[in-house]
């Protein structure tokens, strides 16, 4: 029976590990963040990778950070066949990647070169594309730039986001890992190098970055607002507040006003100005301290006195 050590954390990484354990590997540890507070009252949280160790009494090892920790030291000296990571969230050291047998491999949401690191579905969504995927790739030391072993598409559709890309890429991920294992456990597959010409990258989104900004196109915003949602939520500023943009519909409705400014109103519709002279539709908003809404319920509160031609939204 092949080994694993399985690294993961996220809901993304949850179901490839469930899958692994159901199809008869012998997963002999999993890695994965330790446990952190969550929500307002800061209950101290197991990641779901954990939660399904757990559940089939898996050993967790839970390193603040995996080098220098006995927690490498631990899984080096399990020497497993294979280690898979799928969105761990930490770099692996030199040492631990040659304690597998066969391969350390990592399942990655993009198909790469494009979009290395932490966080290639955000990006695919900031950036438009019309497609996405996954990456069962080798590991190395460089930031998701092994050798490529197989790879799925997957297109994105106008009504994605995050949260609806992330469950799919993790549903892509878990059948094409399982499908990759035992031609790689067999010598079958060829590794193709990847091609530096085209390596994009994805650095995590920093707090500040969620802003809608002044400049940005009918279309750059509804790609944002959908990269960011459910988390961290895209927000622009009304009135000197942060207010979240949950759904917005950008169109080729042309308009002479400034971006931020009010270019449609109804009972039950809200179209701003944006960079581009185009009107974009907000349909739910979040104002702050208070629920999500529709439109609808924002005009009838505290959006009522907003007017044509008014500036909304501030830089």
């Amino acid at each position: 029976m092949t080994s694993i050590v399985f690294m993961g954390t996220p809901e993304f990484s949850a179901p490839i590990l469930a899958s692994l354990i159901t199809t008869g590997y012998d997963v002999l540890a999993v890695v994965t963040q330790p446990d952190r507070p969550v929500g307002r009252k800061h209950i101290l949280t197991a990641s779901p990778v954990k939660k399904v160790a757990v559940a089939h009494q898996i050993p967790v090892l839970q390193p603040e950070k995996l080098s220098g920790s006995p927690e490498a030291d631990q899984v080096i000296a399990l020497a497993p066949d294979l280690i898979i990571t799928a969105a761990f969230g930490q770099f692996l050291p030199s040492k631990v990647l040659a304690a597998a047998k066969i391969k350390a491999i990592n399942v990655h949401a993009s198909l790469l070169p494009k979009y290395r690191g932490g966080a290639p579905i955000q990006y695919a969504l900031l950036n438009g594309e019309k497609e996405t995927g996954v990456t069962i790739m080798e590991m190395v030391k460089q930031m998701d730039a092994g050798d490529i072993l197989r790879q799925q598409a997957l297109p994105i559709m106008a009504d994605d986001d995050n949260g609806t890309l992330f469950t799919k890429l993790s549903q892509v991920g878990e059948k094409l890992l399982l499908a990759t294992l035992p031609d790689l456990i067999a010598g079958k597959i060829t590794p193709q190098p990847q091609d530096e010409s085209q390596v994009t990258f994805s650095p995590t989104i920093k707090p500040g970055e969620e802003q809608v900004t002044l400049d940005m196109s009918a279309a750059a915003i509804d790609f944002k607002v959908r990269a960011l949602r459910p988390q961290p939520g895209a927000f622009v500023k009304i009135g000197g507040q942060r207010t979240k943009l949950w759904q917005v519909r950008p169109t080729d409705e042309a308009t002479d006003l400034a971006a931020g400014y009010i270019a449609t109103i109804g009972k039950h519709a809200l179209g701003v100005a944006t960079a581009d002279h185009k009107v974009l539709y907000i349909d739910d908003i979040q104002p702050a301290g208070k629920a999500k809404m529709t439109i609808t319920a924002y005009l009838n509160g505290q959006g009522h006195d907003l007017k044509e031609g008014q500036l909304l939204i501030e830089d």
